[in-house]
C-alpha cells in the first residue's frame, strides 16, 4: 500500500510552470530562425564553428557576461558588456561562427547584423527549452563557481574574465578522449 501512495504522488506532481508564457513586454524578435530549422550536421558535432550562446547577469541586473561555448569542442569565449543591449552583446560576438543557437533573450534581437557580419546562421531555443542550449547551460553553471550569483560584475575586471576562460578551456573532456577543448580546437 505505502508503494502505491508513493507512485500517486510522483505521478500528481505537476509540470514545471513555463514563466516566459503570457504577454512579453518587451517586443519580439524579429525574423528569428526556431532551432527545427537548424541543420542535422549541427546536432552530430561533427564540425567546427557551431556555438551556442547566452548572457550571464550580474547582481542587480547591472552588467552581464556573455558566454559562447563551440558545441564540438566545447571551447569557450567570455566577453563581459556594460549591460545587456542588443548592440553591445552583438558586438561582443567573435569569428569563427558558421551557426549560434540563442535562447529568447531580447538581447540577441541583432541577430541578422550577427549573421550578416560573420556570414553565420543564428538560430532560436524553443521557449522554456534551456535543454537545447545545453553546452551553454553547463559553461553557465561552470562560470558561476568563478563569479556567484550575487557578485556584482563591476567588480570583474577583463582580466578576470580571460583568467577563467584558461582553465575552462584547459579543462580534460571524456567526449574529446580527456583531451582539452583548447588543444584540440587548435590543432
Amino acid at each position: 500500500m505505502r508503494w502505491y501512495r508513493l507512485a500517486v504522488t510522483a505521478m500528481s506532481k505537476k509540470e514545471k510552470k513555463c514563466y516566459g508564457s503570457g504577454r512579453d513586454r518587451r517586443g519580439q524578435i524579429i525574423g528569428k530562425r526556431p532551432i527545427i530549422e537548424r541543420p542535422e550536421i549541427v546536432d552530430k558535432r561533427l564540425r567546427i564553428g557551431d556555438w551556442e550562446g547566452d548572457t550571464v547577469i550580474g547582481a542587480g541586473h547591472k552588467q552581464a557576461i556573455v558566454s559562447l561555448v563551440e558545441r564540438k569542442f566545447g571551447y569557450t569565449i567570455l566577453a563581459k558588456v556594460p549591460n545587456k543591449t542588443a548592440n553591445l552583446v552583438g558586438n561582443a560576438i567573435c569569428e569563427w561562427v558558421k551557426t549560434i543557437i540563442f535562447d529568447n533573450g531580447k538581447e540577441f534581437a541583432n541577430h541578422k547584423a550577427i549573421d550578416n557580419t560573420l556570414n553565420s546562421n543564428t538560430y532560436f531555443a524553443d521557449p522554456c527549452s534551456s535543454w537545447q542550449c545545453c553546452c551553454n547551460e553547463n559553461l553557465n553553471g561552470l562560470l558561476r563557481q568563478y563569479i556567484p550569483k550575487k557578485r556584482p560584475l563591476s567588480t570583474v575586471t577583463e582580466n578576470e574574465i580571460k583568467m577563467i576562460e584558461q582553465p575552462l578551456n584547459n579543462r580534460p573532456r571524456k567526449r574529446l578522449g580527456y583531451k582539452t577543448p583548447k588543444e584540440i580546437f587548435f590543432q
